[in-house]
């Protein structure tokens, strides 16, 4: 398996969710996070469209450390 896992949001109810990988061959960023609401949404839509392919989710602000630990993580991967 190629994903490195990083960290899971403490304080998840159901301590599913949000989470954060990074895969090890491309050191791109995999992030589970909330669905956002319609506000958020069209808040995003007014910069531009959402392709089918892709989702905007939101991730809690204590998930920062963990997304920083990610970052370095996949710098570190892509020096290699």
């Amino acid at each position: 398996m190629s994903l490195r896992f990083i960290a899971k949001d403490p304080n998840s109810p159901d301590g599913d969710s949000p989470t954060v990988w990074v895969d090890e061959r491309t050191s791109d960023l995999v992030i589970q996070g909330w669905k956002i609401d319609t506000d958020t949404e069209a808040e995003c839509l007014a910069v531009g469209n959402i392709p089918d392919h892709e989702a905007v989710v939101r991730v809690p602000a204590r998930m920062v450390r963990a997304l920083r630990e990610a970052c370095d993580v996949a710098e570190r991967s892509e020096d290699r």
